[in-house]
């Protein structure tokens, strides 16, 4: 089966709750995928509940606390990197039939690693590996070389009226 580059992007909710619902229907055709989040480092609900699929989906993070509001720190670039190095493995190991880079955008727009060098993973990518990408502002380069790419528009958001993320929808 041919192995498609989806890019999951805009200014809305639910980039990354699109791709962990692919990840689980992948897993229940009996893929194995692997989860890579670059720039979160924070427990959040959807690592509980991959703890039961954990003969199917690896999920590993890449990231330290929430920077968006500040500057990366040393460590934010470090903990990309690693990320990076070991998506390259899992790339090469042809143990996973998809690949998902969570906010991958995110850590090219805030320079923990270069568009090129996800570029780079996107031309390695095995012919049969489905090949997810998420995160606001998708390089264009990226978005042109995707085969499937869906932009989150925000219209209305009740973060604007005061609301705070919450456990099980946001968290």
């Amino acid at each position: 089966m041919k192995g498609y580059v989806h890019v999951y992007t805009g200014n809305g909710k639910g980039k990354t709750t699109a791709a962990l619902g692919l990840a689980i229907r992948a897993a229940g055709a009996g893929m194995r995928v692997y989860i890579a989040q670059f720039v979160k480092g924070m427990h959040y609900s959807e690592l509980d509940s991959l703890d039961r699929y954990a003969d199917t989906i690896t999920l590993k993070q890449y990231g330290r606390d929430c920077f968006i509001d500040k500057e990366p720190e040393p460590e934010d670039t470090q903990a990309a990197r690693k990320g990076l190095e070991e998506v390259k493995a899992v790339l090469a190991s042809g143990d996973y039939q998809m690949l998902i880079l969570d906010e991958a955008n995110i850590a090219t727009r805030y320079n923990l690693f270069a568009p090129e060098e996800l570029i780079d993973l996107i031309r390695s990518k095995p012919e049969s590996m489905e090949l997810v990408i998420t995160g606001r502002n998708a390089d264009p380069r990226v978005i042109a070389m995707a085969d499937l790419v869906t932009e989150m528009r925000e219209i209305k958001h009740y973060y604007n009226d005061g609301v705070q993320a919450r456990a099980g929808i946001e968290t």
